[in-house]
């Protein structure tokens, strides 16, 4: 017999990274290896480098793989699998110094580079003051400029540098020049793919104690030239029955809302496809049949897109991404 799908939550998987920090366990309370820098939480995952183990009901202990080798059309609905694969990759980046200067290949040049696209989005979670993002092309920059200052380690000149905060969004489809500036906390959201080509990356060590792998000419390759200073998601809320919510990002893959509820609130999900909820203030109930999950900020679940009816309640401000695969 079927078992029945339910909404889910997922094992964290974390990866160390130079960059990284200790703000995943100061802000979300999640339990970190000692003595490590951590720059990335999987928090839903379908990859060869780490598969999300569920952690509640019935089906905990089996992974998102299984449940898309079994369970694929209950799960998924309408959204388009990614190769055989759930759609999303969803994770928390928590970036204490600059990420490389990078690039994901666009679908046009992807095959002939022998990797995969990657559009993604991010959502500021958390920022220090001088918090700022690297995205596109500074305005005047031309091929032959970058190249130029690739050599001589300046490249981060002809990028487009944006002050964020809390509550900012950025759009980042496959092509666009970007990385994470040292100091915020994202919530990325993003086609499931992990092809990254990178540009320039400080001069630094890795923490193996050598300079990381530069990909200069697959990233030449793969820049969208034409891709000038791009801006914000808009930060204007609009009413939306109980409560108010932004339009993150839409695009062929998947589409991201930024929903706030200010009172007791109730919202009821439907459609038929698959959905990720990411709680970033307050506390959400995610009832469906006789099971109600509760989570809290940094805390993420998955909403099959048979699990019609799925109801979200709040019992006070809270506020939470909603992300629905295409």
């Amino acid at each position: 017999m079927s078992q029945a799908l339910y909404p889910l939550t997922f094992q964290p998987i974390f990866k160390d990274r130079v960059w990284g920090g200790r703000k995943l366990e100061q802000l979300y309370g999640k339990a970190l290896p000692p003595r490590t820098p951590i720059g990335e939480s999987w928090e839903i995952t379908d990859r060869p480098e780490g598969v999300s183990i569920i952690t509640n009901g019935p089906l905990a202990g089996r992974d998102l793989r299984w449940l898309m080798e079994h369970h694929a059309k209950e799960l998924l609905g309408d959204s388009q699998p990614c190769a055989g694969r759930f759609p999303l990759l969803v994770k928390i980046l928590d970036a204490q110094e600059e990420l490389s200067l990078q690039v994901h290949p666009p679908p046009h040049k992807a095959a002939e580079l022998h990797g995969d696209p990657k559009t993604e989005m991010w959502y500021v979670a958390d920022a220090t003051p001088d918090a700022d993002l690297f995205v596109g092309l500074r305005r005047g920059a031309t091929r032959a400029e970058f190249e130029q200052r690739l050599g001589d380690g300046s490249v981060a000149e002809c990028f487009h540098r944006i002050a964020v905060k809390r509550g900012d969004s950025m759009f980042l489809p496959s092509g666009r020049v970007h990385a994470l500036g040292a100091g915020s906390l994202i919530f990325e959201i993003q086609q499931n793919s992990d092809t990254t080509y990178r540009v320039f990356d400080w001069n630094r060590l890795g923490l193996d104690g050598k300079p990381r792998e530069l990909h200069i000419p697959q990233a030449l390759a793969a820049i969208d030239f034409d891709d000038f200073e791009p801006a914000l998601a808009p930060s204007e809320w609009q009413q939306a029955g109980p409560g108010e919510w932004r339009r993150l990002a839409d695009c062929p893959l998947f589409s991201v809302d930024l929903i706030r509820l200010c009172t007791p609130d109730e919202i009821l999900l439907g459609g038929n496809k698959a959905s990720v909820l990411a709680v970033t203030e307050g506390q959400l109930a995610v009832s469906f049949s006789h099971s109600t999950i509760n989570l809290m900020p940094g805390e993420f679940c998955v909403v099959p897109a048979s699990c019609t009816g799925t109801t979200l309640l709040t019992t006070g401000e809270t506020v939470f991404l909603k992300a629905i695969a295409n």
